[in-house]
């Protein structure tokens, strides 16, 4: 037998423990999804490389360990994302840690958090003064874990961002993402997203931005189980008679505290960007533009104050 016949049988024996790994959660996951997700649970939990997996490290575990990756693949096979089953997740080029209590950070959103980043860099919605200042004041409404706060906060030079939620747990959460990050400028506050006329905040913020719930009841049908199931339905879901409650709320409120040249961002439902537009330009914003995710659909919304 030549060296190299020697060296693939070696190889289909080796892999057959993580063929069988990521062969069962299939039920639930595409092949190539299914295997990138057992190579990310063995990079996260174990170390391991691609060229570890290939050359049969799984194999090599010890029972305890064996143990434990026995539990995952079962959280796996119930549908739980894999983001809660490592507690962290990737976003805006960092790792952030999530639990059940806050949604997992999605690209669309890192999207957002770029249009943001281009228009501080080109001093948009920042007065001669707070140039001089150096300072760019930033809120983030319904921060969840965090990570669109701490994203803009680590990298618009000169911010102060405050994030709020109504969430006990998600406070928590972006709390602990905030030490994990090392990101002093950044600070987590209670509020609530429909109780924001009681503020007093006139011109306050250069920037606000939210990516509140969105999602019609009516709109459960089209979505992925494991999401229904286990990403917390109060920071996703809005009545089908009112696809804007958040979107109001959060305008209005931004109509008197953002700063003279200020902008609004929210990431939006699709289906309802006519009607968002409308609802700005009511409350008197200009300068209203939408762009498109990477997916081709009308995602985030940008309106400014004069």
């Amino acid at each position: 037998m030549s060296y190299l016949c020697s060296q693939i049988i070696i190889y289909d024996l080796e892999m057959k423990t993580y063929q069988q790994l990521w062969q069962s959660i299939t039920p639930l996951y595409e092949a190539g999804e299914a295997q990138a997700i057992v190579r990310t649970v063995l990079d996260v939990k174990y170390g391991m490389t691609l060229t570890d997996i290939i050359c049969g490290k799984v194999n090599e575990l010890s029972a305890d360990e064996e143990r434990k990756l026995e539990e995952i693949i079962r959280r796996l096979q119930k549908g739980e994302p894999v983001q809660y089953v490592l507690g962290e997740a990737d976003f805006a080029g960092r790792t952030f840690h999530v639990e059940p209590g806050v949604l997992i950070p999605r690209p669309e959103t890192a999207e957002l958090c770029e249009w943001i980043k281009k228009d501080a860099t080109e001093n948009k919605g920042i007065t001669e003064g707070e140039k001089e200042e150096n300072t760019i004041r930033i809120l983030d409404i319904c921060t969840g874990s965090g990570c669109i706060a701490i994203t803009l906060g680590l990298d618009i030079g000169g911010s102060e961002v405050t994030g709020w939620d109504i969430s006990e747990n998600a406070l928590k959460i972006a709390q602990g993402n905030i030490a994990l990050l090392d990101a002093g400028n950044v600070k987590i506050e209670y509020q609530d997203a429909l109780k924001l006329a009681e503020t007093s905040d006139t011109g306050r913020w250069n920037i606000i931005v939210s990516n509140p719930p969105y999602i019609c009841e009516k709109e459960k049908a089209d979505m992925e189980k494991n999401v229904l199931e286990h990403e917390p339905g109060i920071a996703l879901f809005v009545p089908d008679e009112e696809p804007l409650k958040f979107y109001r709320a959060i305008a209005e409120y931004a109509s008197s505290a953002l700063k003279s040249g200020g902008a609004l961002y929210f990431e939006i439902n699709p289906i309802y960007e006519k009607e968002t537009r409308e609802m700005l330009e009511g409350l008197g914003f200009k300068a209203i533009d939408t762009k498109e995710d990477a997916f081709g659909k009308q995602r985030m919304m940008r309106a400014g104050k004069s």
